[in-house]
């Protein structure tokens, strides 16, 4: 029963997701977009609940539908109402990015049927977190320290960059 919940529950999130995705780019209003992809976010969330990697569904929620939505909303009210695009080359535009879409979408079709997907025995259902949280302070201390270190240079320089004299 439970492994018929997770199939119907995999597919609903991914229908949810591609659904978000073709919302956000179909959407006529910036802010629809980004309410759209909130959902392909969370739904990608799910997802990976479901697969059992609850610190990417973490991550997923607290930086992407949480922080890059709340800058994306802010950049959109912030900007101007009417901007003005210059639309000379329109449909060569359009064409070349078909062509780079379908591209991909042959490469990535071709990869997914051509590879021979090995299925696990057994599933692993555990946390993670403390796994993860246990080797970023024990083994990676210092390429933690260093990546923190270089966050905070990388906000000081933003700041100055955008501060007004």
């Amino acid at each position: 029963m439970t492994e018929i919940f997770s199939t119907i529950a995999f597919y609903t999130f991914g229908i949810l997701a591609v659904g978000g995705a073709v919302g956000m780019i179909s959407a006529r209003r910036l802010v629809h977009g980004a309410l759209f992809l909130v959902l392909s976010f969370l739904s990608v969330a799910a997802i990976y609940l479901l697969a059992g990697a609850d610190f990417l569904a973490g991550v997923q929620l607290l930086i992407y539908a949480g922080a890059i939505m709340i800058l994306m909303l802010f950049a959109i009210m912030l900007t101007p109402g009417q901007i003005e695009v210059a639309r000379p080359g329109q449909r060569k535009q359009r064409l070349g990015a078909a062509l780079v879409a379908v591209s991909f979408l042959v490469v990535a079709v071709y990869s997914l049927l051509g590879t021979d997907w090995p299925l696990a025995q057994t599933l692993a259902y555990r946390p993670t977190t403390e796994t993860i949280g246990e080797l970023l302070l024990s083994g990676y201390v210092l390429p933690f320290e260093l990546a923190s270190v270089l966050l905070l240079a990388a906000m000081v320089g933003a700041i100055l960059v955008a501060r007004e004299d």
